[in-house]
């Protein structure tokens, strides 16, 4: 290939088609998210027939203030922050000491256990036993249902094992002949130099316990305590269902609860998913490295 036809690192060309590219991607990844919140905003005739593209049409905030006038749904949010917050501290927390004494190739019984973490990846009880677990320790129906069984988890034991796996045994080396103990090594040599995996598990955990709604379905059939993602479930059964008697008055009241409905949804999966997007650019620093743990090595 002569080099007239070569492609060279800032060329003008290459540079031009590689911004379109992006742009064209950025464009499909962001575009439904938008269309989802044009049509939040439109008129419910427009919604109910999706014909909207751009803009919206007919402007109107009549689903944002069904949900942000009700009592209940601020609960239930109060609830899903609660999960997601405890949830995420207990993960860190679990999965942390789970990993550290595993990067000790001294442990005894180091393999075993490590055999031993496996094996649950594969088999599981299911439904049935976990839910008899619930019973017996009496935390049915209570938000312990929901904390206890979500604070654990063996994949990310084996990442944060993997990656205190890569800092060098001579900073603990050198950390011990200073004097400093276990605890020390690991809460000032480690953990300052894992945020990155710590990171990583901490997005993943709240929007796994954010968008979870199965758990709280069959733990929580109160409504005292159940999360976000389980009311606008119910919400959307509620609003779908129709009436017994359907007389020319609640005809008309069923017709315009359906249209309302179309925008409703919209509505819904814009507020159930403004505070994870809000909150994701704070960790991309560190979830970007964190994501890439494994990949590369030196």
């Amino acid at each position: 290939m002569s080099k007239k036809n070569k492609i060279r690192e800032g060329n003008p060309i290459a540079t031009g088609i590689m911004y379109i590219l992006a742009a064209f991607v950025v464009l499909i990844t962001l575009y439904p998210m938008y269309y989802v919140l044009i049509l939040s905003l439109s008129d419910p005739r427009y919604a109910i027939t999706l014909q909207v593209y751009a803009f919206p049409k007919g402007f109107n905030l009549d689903a944002y203030k069904v949900l942000t006038l009700d009592p209940k749904i601020w609960r239930s949010f109060a609830n899903t922050v609660l999960y997601a917050v405890s949830g995420m501290l207990l993960m860190l927390i679990t999965s942390i000491l789970g990993a550290f004494p595993l990067t000790y190739k001294s442990l005894i019984g180091r393999k075993y256990v490590n055999t031993y973490l496996l094996i649950t990846m594969f088999f599981s009880g299911g439904l049935i036993p976990s839910f008899l677990l619930i019973l017996r320790l009496g935390i049915y129906d209570t938000p312990l249902a929901l904390i206890i069984p979500g604070c654990f988890s063996v994949w990310n034991i084996i990442l944060v094992k993997s990656y205190f796996s890569t800092v060098p045994e001579t900073l603990r080396e050198a950390a011990k002949i200073d004097g400093a103990n276990v605890y020390q090594i690991l809460l000032k040599v480690y953990l300052p130099l894992s945020t990155p995996i710590l990171a990583v598990i901490a997005v993943y955990t709240v929007v796994g316990i954010w968008n979870s709604w199965f758990s709280a379905l069959v733990y929580l059939p109160h409504v005292d305590w159940q999360p976000l993602q389980l009311y606008l479930r119910r919400m959307l059964i509620q609003a779908q269902s129709p009436t017994e008697v359907m007389n020319a008055e609640a005809a008309r009241e069923l017709a315009a609860r359906q249209l309302s409905y179309a925008q409703l949804k919209y509505a819904m999966i814009i507020f159930s998913s403004l505070p994870v997007l809000f909150t994701y650019p704070f960790f991309q620093k560190y979830f970007m490295k964190g994501i890439m743990l494994g990949s590369l090595k030196e």
